[in-house]
């Protein structure tokens, strides 16, 4: 949850007026618990996801945000809570996770991934949106950010306009996909 691109999202979301929560997977941190490939870490992705739907039970929209493995966590728990009606996927490792679990993805989003990525291969990320631009009545979008590799070191405030522009698209009044 102290990532540079974690903290970023988060101001990002504040700033937007959403109630927004960051937190770090178990084992993480000062987190207890041990790295479960996934699974615990998605029970905890939904446990957090309950504990901020029930603090803020007026919050009118979900999204959901993630950076590499949280990505990959994120998209999974898109999955399984229909409220969440957009997501944000960064650096998503296609090459390393399976991501066929989003068939049919039932919310529009974005995918961002450096093309210097050193990580996640660029081909991979590539086959996973064109995979998920075959879906009806979804909308992916897709920004690479020239020369960024995994942690966007030299690219935050690129990674972070591409992410607020998204944004305003989605959450303008007049867009039909909001």
């Amino acid at each position: 949850m102290n990532n540079r691109i974690v903290q970023a999202l988060y101001q990002t979301f504040v700033r937007r007026g959403f109630a927004t929560l960051r937190f770090n997977f178990r084992g993480v941190g000062k987190s207890q618990g041990t790295f479960d490939n996934g699974v615990g870490e998605l029970s905890d992705a939904a446990s957090a996801l309950d504990w901020v739907q029930q603090v803020h039970p007026e919050a009118q929209t979900t999204w959901i945000a993630g950076f590499s493995f949280g990505a990959w966590i994120g998209m999974q728990l898109l999955m399984r809570r229909p409220e969440i009606k957009g997501f944000i996927s960064i650096a998503p490792p296609a090459n390393m996770y399976d991501f066929t679990f989003l068939a049919p993805c039932p919310s529009s989003g974005i995918i961002i991934q450096g093309t210097g990525d050193e990580v996640v291969t660029p081909n991979a990320v590539q086959k996973l949106v064109d995979k998920l631009r075959t879906q009806k009545h979804i909308t992916i979008h897709h920004d690479e950010i020239r020369g960024a590799n995994h942690f966007f070191e030299k690219e935050g405030v690129e990674l972070m306009h591409s992410v607020d522009n998204y944004l305003d698209m989605r959450l303008a009044l007049n867009s039909p996909i909001r």
